[in-house]
C-alpha cells in the first residue's frame, strides 16, 4: 500500500490556522484589541476602513516588545503567557494561543511598529 499521509508546508498550515482564528474582519479586530489589553493598554485607538477588508489598525499605549519579541510573535505558537500545560489553568489574560498574528499575516498584509 502507498503512503497517502504528508505534512503541509507551513505556508499551507498558516493559511488553514487562519480559517480558524481569522473568520472575518471582526475576528482581526477582537484579536488585536486583547492585544492592546493584554499589553495593559490605557488608550486605544481603532481605525477600519471598508468593513475591515481595507484596513484594520490599532494604535495604542500598551507596554510594547522588544525587537526579538516582534519577529517571534508572527511565529505560531509563539506566546507569552505559557511556559507549560499547567499554565493553562492560571490564565488572566485575553490571548494566549500564539495564534494571531500568525494567522493574521497568513492572510493580509501587516505591519507593526513598537
Amino acid at each position: 500500500m502507498s503512503d497517502i499521509i504528508q505534512l503541509l508546508p507551513d505556508h499551507v498550515a498558516n493559511q488553514i490556522a487562519a480559517g480558524e482564528v481569522v473568520q472575518r474582519p471582526a475576528s482581526v479586530v477582537k484579536e488585536l484589541l486583547e492585544n492592546a489589553i493584554d499589553a495593559k493598554a490605557t488608550i486605544i485607538k481603532l481605525l477600519v476602513k471598508d468593513a475591515g477588508k481595507t484596513l484594520v489598525q490599532v494604535i495604542d499605549n500598551g507596554s510594547g516588545m522588544s525587537v526579538t519579541d516582534s519577529r517571534l510573535s508572527f511565529e505560531r505558537h509563539a506566546t507569552s503567557k505559557i511556559r507549560s500545560a499547567e499554565d493553562l489553568f492560571q490564565l488572566h489574560t485575553k490571548g494566549f494561543r500564539g495564534e494571531a498574528l500568525a494567522s493574521i499575516a497568513a492572510i493580509a498584509h501587516v505591519e507593526l511598529k513598537t
